[in-house]
């Protein structure tokens, strides 16, 4: 993203150029940003063998995965529907990790006949797990009693979450196990999203080292992602450089201590941090007006189409992308088109937070940025609207990598 001229550019076009070409609303993907980040990561953590997991729940665009793993991206997924979107972007059945909770005997069956590795969420889940597939391998997730995040719904470890098989019954796991010939070759957790505080990370990296230490065989240890962007300015970048070098010097003495020096895989799975900051969401102001409270700008896109601020009081900054510089300011709320009183993207938890932008009159361009992860991953057909056009720009081009959904489809399906 760049200014030029008072104009927001998205990679080398103007934002204004791709509403008039692909209409209003839609989502802008840059696909350098994608590729930069994830290559933060990768060259970040100073360690031979890292695999980094992208956890695809953030955007299951295919084209957007397929960039990731032409970068060296494993895949994350969480339902048979994300493990046919990796296949179908090409990663291989050795580059999936299945990773469900609550997850049904059919759904591991989708997996198991496709010969990728399972992750275990609970002790009855690896209970069927053995009798659907004995003596095979498997991991398993451990809640290491720490969690962290940007809101108490993304926080999925500790005593609160629902997430995992306490750290403190590596007996009955190990029970499971034996008795259905299972070799657990790889253990994993993930505290929360969102985090930007490297000490919470590696204190939780600490306890699952602590636990993996109690398993025997292990070929890799998987410690989530969660890793945050910078949401509001104020915020700062969490330094990639600094964590990936504890990371790397923590684990490998680690794997010094363990099974006669073995080089187990570092594992991480990032979901927000490689696709965020990557993508927008473009908008059209087509309603101005005012109560006694606040002036409101609608725009024709609402929380079915980006839900976190409803969901959780996200901040996702807002520009005018036609008038990125103005120097003169009002205050003024953008409210979504959906038929909720919740759906106003400048709002916290408590309610309605107006932002200070230049004058807004109707037809102006406005974008939603961060919004590349969980945005059109979380969105819906709520009150009969179609999803919107999804658009990868690099450079001076930009294709459609999602079409915009019809009526037909709303109405049939097809």
């Amino acid at each position: 993203m760049k200014i030029l001229n008072n104009q927001l550019y998205i990679s080398d076009m103007p934002a204004t150029e791709l509403v008039a070409k692909y209409g209003s609303p839609l989502y802008a993907y840059e696909e350098e940003t994608i590729r930069q980040r994830f290559r933060e990561l990768k060259e970040g953590i100073p360690y031979r063998n890292l695999r980094i997991y992208y956890a695809c729940k953030a955007n299951t665009n295919p084209h957007i995965m397929r960039i990731l793993m032409e970068e060296g991206a494993y895949a994350d997924v969480l339902s048979p529907g994300e493990i046919m979107m990796a296949l179908k972007a090409g990663f291989s059945p050795e580059q999936i990790m299945f990773t469900a909770t609550s997850v049904t005997d059919e759904e591991m069956k989708f997996a198991i006949e496709r010969k990728i590795m399972v992750n275990c969420d609970a002790l009855s889940q690896l209970e069927r797990y053995g009798k659907l597939n004995p003596n095979s391998k498997v991991c398993v997730r451990i809640n290491p009693d720490v969690g962290g995040g940007h809101h108490g719904h993304v926080i999925t470890g500790g005593p609160e979450s629902k997430f995992g098989i306490y750290y403190n019954k590596v007996g009955e796991i190990k029970a499971v196990a034996k008795k259905h010939g299972l070799k657990i070759t790889g253990i994993h957790q993930h505290i929360g999203s969102g985090i930007l505080e490297a000490e919470k990370f590696m204190l939780s990296m600490k306890v699952l080292l602590k636990t993996a230490s109690e398993f025997e065989g292990l070929e890799f240890v998987d410690f989530g992602g969660g890793i945050g962007v910078p949401y509001r300015p104020e915020q700062k970048r969490l330094d990639i450089k600094a964590l990936g070098k504890k990371m790397a010097e923590t684990f490998t003495a680690f794997c010094k201590s363990y099974g006669n020096g073995k080089e187990l895989a570092l594992c991480i799975e990032p979901g927000r941090y490689p696709v965020a900051e990557a993508g927008f969401l473009l908008c059209t102001v087509n309603t101005i007006k005012e109560t006694p409270k606040h002036r409101f700008a609608g725009v024709d896109t609402g929380f079915n189409q980006l839900i976190r601020a409803a969901m959780y009081g996200s901040y996702h900054q807002i520009i005018v992308a036609n008038n990125v510089e103005s120097k003169k300011k009002e205050k003024v709320a953008i409210a979504g088109n959906v038929c909720e009183s919740g759906d106003v993207f400048t709002r916290d938890e408590k309610g309605i937070v107006d932002r200070e932008l230049p004058p807004l009159k109707e037809g102006d361009v406005i974008a939603i940025l961060n919004a590349g992860a969980y945005g059109f991953a979380m969105s819906s057909n709520y009150n009969t609207r179609q999803r919107p056009v999804e658009v990868l720009v690099s450079g001076k081009t930009a294709k459609v990598i999602r079409k915009k959904e019809t009526f037909e489809y709303l109405m049939y399906g097809y």
